[in-house]
């Protein structure tokens, strides 16, 4: 389907007074809307269970949009754009009145029946609601229409097979977009751009340079109010599954044919189907998993996992992943890819650390002055950059050796008019453009790999707590890369601004 870069739309989203729609979704709407990406011709119905009306609902997304970015021009012209339909999900009844007022919108605007249908609330509800949209003839158009769904996709592959059946009854998998807010970040999408366009990089792309890959996304926060999401969830289908196995797949692909869609999903596709399978008694050497004690977060006593609301006192739920990814395909064949993710951790930050091999003969080698290995650092967040560290010669008649960076930071520059990740992800809904979005083989690949892992974990007693919050993790994570004589590389010391 040809892209436009701003076509008339009708945005219509499902859970409209929810947590996700308020800080996320209206900001990035209205963002758009001020640097002039969504057409004229656009409208938005806001879908929920509250018995709001439309000045209600005009007055919470203006208050949204208002405590997100502060001054704003030009408010009362976009909201002037959003309306609202108090809805039952599973009642057809109300399927008929939001179908009623999109077409009286349709109209008014001259949206060309062109619909994007955001389903912004739990995942219980995808399957019912994709298919009263089709019984109910809201799909009926001579538009477009896409389907946009958060994660999670399911909780493990049966059911997200399941799921996938119901939405399938209603859209094809070309008007499906599984968001995973990740591929929108700019230093994600950098990753291609970084490999693909840099000869410095892509002939040293492979197992003959480059010794391990670390992949970090670590926050400082807990489950907070999503205790019984989280219990249900755990970081290995919270975070793993999903972003981290998605960062895996962008750093291990092949170079695509072309910068399409379905080029790169293809090249992302055999990356997953080229993960070595983790069964058994190996995931106990593969895999450490981890939930959080008490501890101290910038200078402040915070409560144990266990102890937080809604959680199990006896939990057996991990907060901490620490994984060895292995992709046995003929560029990757004996480098390890560590993946880590937690809860209540040291820092907040995603970074990706690229480890080259060490020179062969080290003519510079001093007892007391190793040689520091060159690393690349793609910082994700908060900071978004790139660092390469190298080695240089002291001044003077030494031959010490002293290490240097060169780094690039967004911050530095542009921060300001870098798009937040749910702002690109929503323009590219609206133009048709599905590359940073989730395929079906994808989803399933993952689920595949993580399902082994997951049963495994299941049926095991784990000895939690095993790490204080405000760590970088248990013990046992350090451990399974010192066996293999690699180890974390401190995240804060890879700062942007940090030289050492």
């Amino acid at each position: 389907m040809k892209q436009s870069e701003s076509p008339a739309t009708l945005i219509m989203i499902f859970g409209a007074t929810g947590d996700l729609a308020k800080r996320k979704l209206f900001p990035s709407l209205y963002h758009l809307f001020r640097k002039k990406k969504l057409s004229e011709r656009f409208a938005v119905i806001g879908v929920a269970r509250r018995e709001w009306s439309k000045e209600t609902f005009q007055s919470h997304v203006k208050d949204s949009v208002i405590a997100s970015i502060g001054k704003v021009d030009n408010i009362d012209e976009f909201i002037s754009h959003f309306y609202y339909q108090p809805h039952d999900v599973s009642d057809s009844e109300s399927y008929v009145a939001l179908k009623k007022l999109a077409q009286t919108l349709d109209e008014q605007y001259n949206l060309e029946g062109n619909r994007i249908f955001y389903l912004a609330m739990a995942p219980e509800f995808f399957g019912t609601i994709a298919e009263h949209l089709k019984k109910d003839g809201l799909t009926d158009t001579n538009g477009f229409t896409r389907l946009v769904i958060e994660k999670p996709f399911g909780h493990d592959l049966e059911s997200a097979i399941e799921l996938n059946k119901r939405i399938r009854t209603a859209f094809s998998e070309s008007e499906i977009y599984r968001i995973d807010h990740y591929l929108g970040k700019v230093m994600v999408q950098n990753i291609e751009a970084i490999r693909f366009a840099n000869a410095l990089f892509e002939p040293l792309w492979n197992n003959r340079y480059i010794s391990n890959i670390q992949v970090t996304s670590s926050e400082t926060l807990g489950v907070e109010e999503r205790g019984r999401y989280y219990e249900n969830s755990g970081a290995l289908r919270d975070m793993f599954q999903n972003h981290m196995l998605q960062m895996v797949a962008l750093l291990a692909m092949e170079p695509p044919i072309k910068l399409t869609t379905d080029e790169i999903r293809s090249e992302k596709v055999k990356v997953l189907r080229a993960l070595r399978p983790i069964k058994g008694d190996q995931v106990h050497e593969y895999f450490v998993r981890g939930q959080y004690g008490k501890g101290v977060i910038n200078g402040k006593e915070v409560v144990a996992y266990r102890e937080e609301p809604n959680v199990d006192p006896h939990s057996n739920t991990e907060t901490f992943v620490a994984g060895k990814v292995m992709i046995d395909n003929f560029r990757w064949a004996g480098v390890p890819f560590y993946i880590r993710t937690g809860k209540r951790m040291a820092t907040k930050s995603t970074k990706i650390v690229v480890q080259f091999k060490d020179v062969p003969m080290n003519l510079y080698y001093k007892m007391d002055q190793p040689l520091s290995p060159n690393l690349l650092v793609i910082h994700i967040q908060p900071e978004e950059g790139i660092t390469l560290h190298l080695n240089t010669k002291q001044s003077g008649q030494s031959t010490g050796m002293i290490p240097i960076k060169l780094s690039f930071g967004n911050n530095s520059f542009d921060a300001i008019n870098t798009p937040e990740a749910y702002e690109k992800l929503l323009y590219d809904a609206i133009r048709g453009d599905a590359t940073n979005f989730t395929h079906w083989d994808e989803v399933s690949l993952s689920w595949r790999f993580v399902d082994e892992i997951s049963e495994v974990w299941a049926n095991t007693s784990a000895h939690f707590p095993n790490y204080e919050a405000g760590s970088m993790g248990p013990k046992e994570a350090d451990h399974l890369l010192e066996k293999d004589g690699f180890f974390w590389w401190p995240i804060d010391r890879l700062d942007v601004d940090n030289c050492q």
